[in-house]
């Protein structure tokens, strides 16, 4: 495991949200004669390093965008793969969430989702409320324009009910109804496999985020790329739209 070797810390700046598109699991396999739902096993295995690491260098909040919306257009065999390995991923962090201490949460519109997987999201969520660790939201059946579109049907439902007044609907209150509420945006983005777009991902909550592109394909990602990201993040200079 990668770690900033102790003349580079003090010009390290750790973000305190970094957002992972874990992309490249496909490719990944196809490289190596493989299925692709072996590219899909071991990024999910290359998850749980990653999140590990990210929490041991004292990243407080983490975003992996794991299936989107669009994703539902692959093949049944592939898609039932990745949500196989998502509830073993479930069933395993319902175990050791005590060992990592880190907050759960899941990002998305879960009802089109089985039950059973609803259900085991619900119960890592209650489990690991008052844990002190990260925070670790995993984006499934997540779109960006989805959540916006979510956000606004429930401050129209506010207003409707007569519980909203139009003029008080600004920037601070959509922020408050989307599935990030009470976060901070995320200070970087990272996207493995060579990809240059964000692909409907937080597109809200990343207007004035970090982007760090790389070619290395997610299951090879690893904590010195994780290191690599962060020291290129830490030798910008970031102005949110103003003049330093």
């Amino acid at each position: 495991m990668a770690i900033f070797k102790k003349e580079e810390k003090s010009n390290i700046i750790i973000p305190q949200h970094v957002a992972i598109i874990m992309d490249g699991n496909g490719r990944w396999a196809k490289k190596r004669g493989l299925p692709r739902t072996a590219g899909h096993k071991k990024g999910a295995n290359n998850f749980r390093t990653i999140a590990d690491y990210l929490n041991k260098i004292g990243v407080k909040y983490m975003t992996f965008y794991a299936f989107s919306t669009e994703n539902w257009k692959r093949s049944k065999d592939e898609v039932d793969t990745i949500m196989a390995l998502f509830k073993d991923y479930l069933e395993e962090a319902f175990e050791r969430f005590h060992e990592t201490d880190m907050k759960m949460n899941f990002i998305g519109d879960r009802s089109v989702l089985r039950p059973d997987l609803i259900e085991l999201m619900y119960k890592i969520e209650d489990v690991s409320k008052d844990n002190k660790g990260a925070v670790v939201n995993i984006a499934i059946n997540y779109g960006g324009r989805q959540e916006i579109v979510y956000a606004a049907k429930e401050i129209a439902r506010k207003v409707q009910n007569g519980e909203l007044d139009p003029e008080k609907i600004d920037e601070d209150l959509i922020s408050a109804h989307i599935y990030t509420a009470d976060q901070p945006d995320p200070d970087l983005i990272i996207r493995p496999s060579g990809e240059f777009r964000l692909s409907n991902f937080l597109i809200w909550q990343c207007a004035y985020s970090e982007f760090w592109y790389d070619n290395v394909l997610w299951p090879d990602f690893s904590a010195k790329d994780v290191d690599r990201a962060i020291n290129d993040y830490s030798s910008r200079q970031r102005r949110f739209g103003g003049v330093k």
